[in-house]
């Protein structure tokens, strides 16, 4: 959603003639899109602010928006000169040197300049109901609002008619969207009809949400990917309560039981926080026990950090950081023997991967299920089999001949 917002500043500047610049240094203007979910990030933001704070050459007018709490802004206020809300970047206007083109109100009307050339970020909505005990989003975000269908359809015609292979839809929890009649399944079947060879990918998604309309819609609709994030949080019901989540590890596990049922090959990521104030070494044996049944593809670990704002923060953060470290550690070893389980059983299978880079005389791309694939090209005859230049931002076929739990290696199948 960062990216997408940032797509969005960038259209907005190009309009008043401003042109990016690689080296910040040079810069006569900075915005600087933050997020503050994460302490961390917003530690850097403050880094950021006091190296052109010092600077001794030509000082440039820095922006601060994206997500970022009441009290945040009241920290950085001294160190930037402006302060916008991500909703309101058509006050960018006011700012701006040049004159600016009539910016739409609701920001997520302005036209983006998409970072890639063959995938995007379509945001669906924004904001968050939900108030997990860890997380500030509905305190920046505000409150969910769903953007119209029509918009949404329109925009991904439009993607596709420009060859974009991939689309991805975002939101803080896609699974409540709403408008007027239209949830989010019925969304999945519009975006669906749309004409074209593309991809359909979505997040983030709440297990309290995740119904079996859902499901049918993932398992019936042949352009959306067999792949989904559906972030845990913890594998033990009192910690989840803490957490404000809404749901039980069983009702979890019956959800991807009934994933796994309806799209046999799917592939299943997850987010995880260890450390959650009071989580004991028992509570975090239930974690344990949740990946070894799940068996995740992969999986997002985070060690807890407290973030002022939240209800979690008022909590005591009794689990030192070594041992955070340490039950991240036993997640990630659960996590390797499981996706290269899962990878195994995918070498001398034919798939089709979206090709996104060429590094070191290989290529890399995604796969449906969203698996990473590293691909060296056939030599024959002294010339690759593949033109390189014509691969990036293309589905091609391709032949699975090695598996890591990571990382899945293949070789381009001709199909001449």
């Amino acid at each position: 959603m960062n990216t997408s917002d940032s797509e969005r500043i960038a259209s907005v500047l190009e309009s008043a003639k401003y042109k990016q610049t690689p080296n910040i240094n040079e810069a006569d203007l900075v915005v600087i899109n933050m997020c503050s979910v994460r302490q961390s990030a917003v530690d850097r933001v403050h880094g950021i602010a006091e190296k052109f704070k010092k600077a001794k050459s030509k000082k440039p007018a820095i922006i601060l928006t994206g997500c970022v709490l009441k009290k945040d802004k009241k920290a950085f206020a001294e160190n930037f000169d402006f302060i916008l809300d991500i909703k309101k970047i058509d006050e960018l206007k006011k700012i701006a040197r040049e004159q600016i083109r009539s910016v739409p109100s609701d920001y997520l009307d302005i036209t983006p300049k998409y970072s890639s050339k063959y995938s995007a970020n379509v945001p669906i909505m924004t904001g968050c109901n939900n108030f997990c005990s860890y997380c500030v989003v509905p305190y920046t975000r505000g409150r969910e609002v769903s953007r119209p269908a029509k918009k949404i359809i329109a925009e991904i015609k439009n993607l596709v008619k420009n060859g974009y292979k991939e689309v991805w839809l975002l939101g803080q929890n896609v699974n409540s969207y709403k408008d007027k009649d239209i949830s989010f399944p019925e969304l999945l079947k519009l975006a669906n009809n749309v004409p074209g060879e593309f991809w359909i990918r979505f997040t983030s998604s709440h297990p309290k949400d995740f119904n079996e309309d859902v499901i049918e819609a993932m398992a019936k609709y042949k352009k959306v990917s067999p792949y989904l994030n559906l972030p845990v949080q913890s594998g033990d019901d009192k910690v989840l309560k803490s957490m404000n989540r809404h749901y039980t590890v069983a009702q979890y596990k019956n959800i991807i039981k009934k994933l796994r049922k309806r799209i046999p090959d799917i592939s299943i990521s997850t987010d995880i926080i260890v450390g959650f104030p009071g989580e004991t070494k028992k509570q975090f044996e239930n974690t344990v026990k949740l990946f070894r049944d799940v068996k995740y593809d992969m999986a997002y670990i985070n060690k807890y950090s407290p973030r002022a704002g939240t209800a979690a923060a008022k909590l005591k953060d009794n689990v030192s950081w070594d041992e955070k470290k340490r039950r991240e550690k036993v997640l990630t070893e659960i996590l390797k023997q499981t996706a290269l389980e899962k990878n195994k059983k995918l070498i001398g299978k034919d798939i089709e991967v979206l090709i996104d880079s060429e590094r070191n005389g290989a290529f890399f791309g995604k796969a449906a299920n969203y698996k990473t694939i590293k691909i060296h090209p056939v030599i024959r005859q002294g010339a690759p089999s593949n033109d390189g230049a014509n691969l990036i931002g293309n589905l091609v076929k391709v032949k699975i001949t090695e598996a890591k739990p990571f990382i899945l290696k293949g070789e381009f199948i001709n199909e001449k």
